[in-house]
C-alpha cells in the first residue's frame, strides 16, 4: 500500500498513457453518450446545496471530455447498487462516481485509464478521543464503523481494520456514502472511512464537528466504466491524457480540493 501525507500528494496523477495520441484526440460527431451517476459522492459528484444541481469534479471532467471529443451527454442516476451491472447491461454508456478500479470487476465491465488516485483515511466526530488509529479502533470492542457495502471503504474496514469477516457486527450497512456521514455525526456509528476525494470536503462542510485522525490506509485509483468491449474507451483514454497533459486535471483539483467549500 502507498502512504502519502498530504492531500495534494493523495490527489496525484498517475502516469496516463492512451493507446490514442492526445494531441489527436477522435470526433465523436455529435453522438449522444448517456453517463450515470449517483450524485452522492462529494466532490466529485454531488447535489449543490445552494442551488439543487448537480455538480461536481466528475461533472466537469466529463463535461470537458465531451467538447474535446464533441459528444452530448446526457446524465442519470442511479444508485451504486445497481450501476455496475446497469453499466455492464449496456443501460448506460459511461458510469462514474468516484470508482475503484478492481479485478473483479473488470469481469463484469471495462475500465478506462485511471484519473485520479486517493487514499482511505479516517473520519470520525472531532470530539473523538477513544482512538486515534486503525489499531486502537480494532481495539475498542463496542466502536462501529459505518459503510456502504461492495466498497472500498467497506472492504478497507473489513481487512484492514477489523478482522476480516464481511459480517463482523461491529461495520453497520447504509445505501449511501452520505448516509453513513449522518450517522457518524449523530453518533450512531463511531468511525466512516473516506478516500481523500471526500474526506476534505466533508470536514469542511461539517462546521467543526468532523476530522480526520491516524494515517492513510492505502491507495486506490478511479476510473470511469463501460461495457465490455465498449467502442468509448479509447477515445476517453485520449482525453483524459489530453486532459493531464495540458493542466486541467490539477486545475480540477485545485478547485475542488482546495478551494470549494461545500455547504458555504
Amino acid at each position: 500500500m502507498l502512504l502519502r501525507r498530504t492531500v495534494l500528494a493523495g490527489l496525484a496523477m498517475l502516469s496516463l498513457v492512451g493507446s490514442l495520441d492526445a494531441a489527436e484526440l477522435p470526433n465523436l460527431a455529435g453522438r449522444t453518450i448517456i453517463v450515470v451517476t449517483e450524485n452522492a459522492y462529494p466532490p466529485l459528484q454531488f447535489v449543490d446545496p445552494k442551488g439543487g444541481q448537480p455538480i461536481g469534479w466528475e461533472y466537469d471532467a466529463m463535461n470537458e471530455i465531451a467538447k474535446r471529443l464533441n459528444f452530448k451527454v446526457q446524465y442519470q442516476n442511479t444508485s451504486w447498487d445497481a450501476m455496475i451491472q446497469a453499466v455492464s447491461d449496456g443501460q448506460y454508456d459511461i458510469g462514474m462516481t468516484g470508482i475503484t478500479i478492481k479485478d473483479d470487476r473488470r469481469q463484469k465491465v471495462d475500465f478506462s485509464e485511471p484519473y485520479m488516485r486517493s487514499q482511505q483515511l479516517m473520519l470520525v466526530r472531532s470530539d473523538e478521543k477513544r482512538f486515534t488509529d486503525a489499531k486502537s479502533f480494532a481495539a475498542l470492542e463496542k466502536g462501529l464503523v459505518g459503510a456502504q457495502a461492495g466498497t472500498s471503504p467497506f472492504y478497507t474496514a473489513v481487512y484492514e481494520v477489523l478482522d476480516g469477516n464481511e459480517q463482523n457486527p461491529r461495520i453497520k450497512l447504509f445505501e449511501t456514502f452520505g448516509a453513513s456521514v449522518q450517522a457518524l455525526k449523530a453518533g450512531d456509528v463511531d468511525l466512516v472511512l473516506t478516500d481523500s476525494t471526500a474526506g476534505k470536503g466533508y470536514v469542511d462542510a461539517s462546521n467543526g464537528s468532523l476530522k480526520i485522525v491516524g494515517e492513510p490506509l492505502g491507495a486506490e485509483d478511479f476510473g470511469f466504466i463501460f461495457k465490455k468491449g465498449s467502442d468509448l474507451v479509447l477515445p476517453i483514454n485520449a482525453a483524459i491524457a489530453a486532459l493531464k497533459d495540458d493542466g486541467t486535471l490539477d486545475a480540477l483539483n485545485k478547485k475542488w480540493f482546495l478551494d470549494y467549500k461545500m455547504g458555504q
